[in-house]
Parts: structure tokens; sequence; C-alpha cells
């Protein structure tokens, strides 16, 4: 096994793993596992090398925290505190969103297959909607004409780390294709919209810059034909998010001052080129602002040898990060006690769940274990803890935040009771 670099807030001393300055062994030993380790300053870190990276080339800039990635009220609050704005995709969101500081003029909801009922409570919470289709915007006008509306477009470029992420282009189902945009922003003119923005969003774990480009060239060009053909200035232009992080150890980090600069100066350009005024640039980070300030720390308990594999059991499984089993995504994976080891072997990491899907790694080099040692799998704060389950019946994780040098619990271990809550046992004829 070849040592690589551990990447801040990671550390090795003598061979231990900290996190943000704690011991990952001693955090597992008060808290128990599974739990989600959160860095508080490294979420501040990546929202300012980011905020301050486009603010030089455009000052009117939004950042909205995609909190589909982690929405755990701490966090939301600790963005909130830096100045984010929020990305939410349902109601639950835009609530947890209110009930952790942010104001409904800060609160951008971008959903799909939207229930009327939702559309109400947005519409009543003050709520700018970004229209994912017509049928939306004509259910929407229905019960309430808002001062401002966004239309998701379908920029026809989609990229992303997975099929499944993909968000854009011809298989997806998310946002309007051009006509059909130019279709709703006349509804919502002809009602009596005062205000208005345009949207896209073309995937997650995004690397490459290049297919980026080509979508906010075809996000601006509609653009100039909804201002020329309709007579509509927009408030504010958001190119989306996506941005992605290295999981890989030779995984390469995402060049931010070359997408910054081809991408802020596309837009420029552009804005100037179409005549569309001096509107708000919007992005949407989730994962590029939270995945490396989290670790998922995991216990050995079981250790089996096979004519065919060795297997490492664990107590997380893919009831507490299903991203392995979903998407075959690749998490770097430490023995908190044995970061430089003489010997390793192969093995695959498993967890708890009645299912043979349940690997959270395969045939991955890592030092010789004993049951009770604590793994570290890396890169867990984006679509860890939010994509978690009770499947099998097993409580959920708890989550602890290393805020101002000391760890905060800021999600408390679910407990077999909790599970029981909202379910009742009728009685026969009832």
């Amino acid at each position: 096994m070849v040592k690589r670099k551990l990447r801040e807030p990671l550390e090795d001393r003598k061979g231990n793993l900290y996190f943000d300055g704690f011991s990952v062994e001693e955090l597992a030993q008060k808290y128990d596992t599974p739990l989600y380790v959160i860095s508080e300053k490294r979420i501040r870190e990546n929202y300012n090398r980011l905020y301050n990276a486009i603010v030089d080339k455009y000052k009117d800039v939004h950042i909205y925290y995609a909190c589909k990635a982690n929405p755990n009220l701490t966090v939301l609050n600790v963005l909130q505190s830096e100045g984010a704005y929020l990305d939410a995709v349902s109601p639950c969101e835009v609530f947890m969103g209110l009930s952790s500081g942010y104001t409904p003029d800060r609160i951008l909801f971008t959903g799909t297959s939207v229930r009327n009922d939702e559309l109400k409570f947005l519409a009543d919470a003050g709520i700018t909607i970004n229209i994912d289709s017509q049928s939306e915007l004509d259910r929407l006008l229905k019960i309430a004409v808002p001062p401002t509306i966004s239309v998701r477009v379908n920029p026809e470029v989609g990229a992303g780390h997975h099929n499944h992420c993909i968000t854009a282009g011809p298989q997806t189902k998310f946002g309007l294709w051009e006509e059909a945009a130019l279709k709703a922003y006349a509804t919502a003119k002809k009602a009596r919209v005062e205000r208005f923005g345009i949207h896209m969003h073309i995937g997650s774990g995004i690397l490459e810059i290049d297919p980026y480009l080509q979508a906010v060239e075809k996000l601006l060009s509609i653009a100039k034909r909804v201002h020329d053909e309709l007579g509509i200035d927009f408030e504010f232009i958001d190119i989306g998010g996506g941005l992605g992080v290295p999981y890989q150890p030779e995984d390469k980090e995402l060049d931010l001052s070359e997408f910054v600069s081809k991408v802020v100066s596309l837009f420029k350009s552009k804005v100037k080129e179409y005549h569309l005024g001096k509107p708000f640039l919007c992005i949407e980070p989730g994962r590029y602002l939270i995945c490396d300030a989290s670790v998922l720390l995991t216990t050995v308990n079981t250790l089996k040898i096979t004519p065919h594999h060795k297997f490492i059991g664990v107590d997380a499984g893919f009831n507490t990060l299903i991203r392995p089993t979903m998407y075959g995504s690749y998490h770097q994976i430490l023995v908190a006690n044995n970061l430089n080891p003489k010997n390793t072997d192969m093995f695959d990491v498993v967890g708890p769940i009645c299912e043979s899907g349940d690997i959270l790694a395969k045939d991955r080099e890592l030092p010789q274990v004993v049951e009770g040692d604590v793994l570290a799998i890396l890169n867990a704060g984006a679509y860890g803890f939010s994509m978690s389950s009770q499947y099998n019946s097993r409580p959920r994780a708890a989550e602890v935040m290393i805020r101002q040098g000391k760890p905060v619990l800021v999600r408390e271990r679910e407990q077999f009771q909790d599970l029981l809550t909202t379910q009742r046992i009728t009685q026969q004829g009832e």
C-alpha cells in the first residue's frame, strides 16, 4: 500500500488518524459507531474559497447551498451564517431552511412532480419557485401569482459521475426544453408575474469544465430569446451546481481557478453581448461544500475468510452509506490506528444488512485489522446521512460536529423506540 498524503482536515499523527484535531478512535469510543463526524471549519473554508473565487470575477453573486447533499440543521446554520442562500428540492427542505435561520427571500425551491398542496405551502411561505413543467406553472397560477418566477430549462447538455446523476440532456425528466421554456415565460408574464429568473442544472460530480461551458452558453442563448421575444429582464441567472470533488486518492481536484475564470468570463461576455443587464449570477454547490468536511466512522465486528474472499464486517452498511451500492461509488477507507502499514491484503468491507449488495468496498487493499478496530470512510459529507435509511429496522447514525475546537452532538443516534413513533397497531374491527 502506497502511503498517500491526507487532505485537511485529516491528519496523520504517528500512524493514528485525526480529524479536525481530534482522534477518530476517541470520537468513536465516546459517541459509538456508526458515526458521522463533521468539520465546521472545513465547511466554512470550502464556502469562502468558492465565494471569493467567483466574486473576484463578478461582484453580484449568490451561492445557493444544495441542501439535499446534507440537510443537518447545524450544517445549514453554519452556511447561513457565512451568507449562503439555500437551494431546496422539497417542502421539508424549505421548512428546515426556515428553521435554521434562512429567510424566505434567501431560499429557491427547485422541485419536480410537485403536488398542489406543496405549491400552496411554498406560495404562502413566500418562496421563489423554479418551475419544472408547464403543468406545475399552470397549477401554481391557479393557487397564487407569485411576484417572482424562475424556469428550469434543459440546456440539452448533461454530465455527471453516474447516469442517475445526469440532470440535463435527452434522457432526463428535469427542466423545460427551449420552446417549452418560452411558452412558460409567456404564461407567467401574461399572469402579471413581476420578476424573473432562469435556471439550469446539468448533473452532479462534474470535474470537467467543457460540458459546463456548453450548457452555460445554451442557457444564455435561451435567456436572450426570452428577453428579445417577450421583453423579460432577468433578476438572476442560475447556472446550477454539480461541482465534483476527488474521491479516489489519485483523483485530481477541480481546478477552481480555471473553472471560475472560464465560466464567469463566458457568462459576463454573453450577458453583455445579449444586453441582459446586470443579473445576479447564482450557483448551487452541495457536494463541493460539504463532502470532504465529514467522515463516517465504523467499527470492525467480524472477520471472515472464505475460499474466495476475505471479509471485514463493520457496523455501517448501505443503510448508513448507500453510495457504493447505489452508484458503485468509491470512498477511501483508512484504518484509524494503522495509517502506515507494513503489510496489507485484499479485503471486501461489508456491513450488517441482509443483502448481498451491502458492500462498502470490494477488493480493497487494507492493513490487517482486528475486531474492535475503527475504520474511517472518507468524503462522507455529501449524500451520506441524507440518503441513509432505517432498512432492516436499523436506527440511523449519530452526527457530531467539531465546532470551535470541541466535538458537539448535532444529531442524536436513533434508538429502537424511534422506529415506533409514527406507527400504531390497530385492533381487529377498527
